[in-house]
């Protein structure tokens, strides 16, 4: 008994994802929402990046940044919603160990990835509000590709910290995952070592992401906002607001759902799923809402592909009665 009780995570083959704790009739029902939510934030996020690589107008450091964000939105939504959807018709609701590594790293990864995209983009939101004259000159191509490729090293170093850290704790009190993905913190309930020492480099590691990332944003919007201030154009000040409201709507459902999560004590595991369902799937579903509606270029490059789209259905029809 006392060999089993010391059995580390060598010895795991694999882990259940207990998900939410709700009768068994339920289950198709949070299925079905779960299969409408991704099917949204499939058809958003990769409509919004066919978008923006075919329409030439859309070929601006904002966009790319966009699109960039749209990616991201998609793959991290998809590490987590097809194998959540698949354990709500399972019995078992099994993920395997390298599974769950796997899960883990990738979500990590992208989750990091966007916080420190998102304070790239109110950089450039500052860059081109308040030095509109130097915009082309200061966020060139090169700055912009090496901005979005320093996001992912940090979000590629981050997350081989915290998955290497998570999975070496020796996993002896039970398998069972009490969320419906792999995430550190219900990892670390299952583990029986002492967590100071993974609670003190995750608590760093969250130091070094989000407070420089929310100083990023924060100075940046102080700034757009003293600048917004002395346009005597009302016109113009409704335009800068209305680009800049996407972004800080975007931040402000990430960043509050993240925050929130982290500060519910362990001992409410199902309001934190609640929480985590907000950045793991509403956020990637609000995002292409949020940028297409209060976005006019958006709007007129979707409305040019719907229209070529409408022409060449009519051109088509119209050959066919011909023939």
């Amino acid at each position: 008994m006392g060999h089993r009780e010391t059995s580390n995570h060598s010895e795991v083959t694999d882990f259940i994802l207990v998900s939410f704790r709700v009768h068994p009739e339920f289950h198709i029902l949070l299925f079905l929402l779960f299969l409408l939510v991704y099917a949204m934030i499939l058809l958003g996020n990769v409509g919004m990046m066919i978008i923006i690589m075919t329409d030439p107008q859309l070929n601006t450091p904002m966009y790319f940044f966009l699109g960039n964000l749209s990616f991201i939105d998609l793959f991290y939504s998809s590490v987590i919603a097809p194998k959540a959807m698949i354990n709500f018709w399972s019995e078992s609701k099994s993920i395997s160990y390298a599974g769950c590594v796997t899960q883990l790293f990738l979500f990590a990864l992208f989750i990091v990835t966007e916080g420190f995209l998102l304070a790239v983009m109110a950089y450039d939101r500052f860059i081109a509000i308040c030095n509109p004259l130097l915009y082309s000159i200061q966020m060139s191509t090169r700055l912009c590709v090496q901005l979005v490729a320093a996001s992912y090293f940090c979000g590629c170093i981050s997350s081989v910290i915290e998955t290497s850290m998570t999975f070496t704790l020796p996993f002896c009190a039970s398998r069972a995952i009490d969320h419906f993905y792999c995430d550190y913190r219900p990892l670390q309930r299952i583990s029986c070592s002492d967590l100071y020492i993974p609670n003190i480099v995750s608590f760093f590691l969250c130091s070094i992401i989000i407070l420089p990332t929310i100083i990023v944003i924060t100075v940046s919007y102080i700034y757009i906002v003293s600048t917004v201030l002395k346009i005597r154009s009302t016109e113009g000040r409704k335009k800068v607001f209305s680009t800049c409201s996407s972004h800080l709507g975007v931040v402000s459902v990430l960043y509050g759902a993240i925050i929130f999560m982290y500060v519910i004590p362990d001992r409410f595991p199902e309001l934190s799923k609640v929480a985590s369902l907000c950045y793991t799937l509403v956020t990637p579903m609000l995002n292409p809402l949020i940028y297409s509606l209060r976005n006019k270029d958006v709007k007129e490059a979707l409305r040019k592909i719907l229209g070529n789209k409408l022409c060449l259905f009519n051109s088509i029809l119209t050959e066919n009665r011909i023939k």
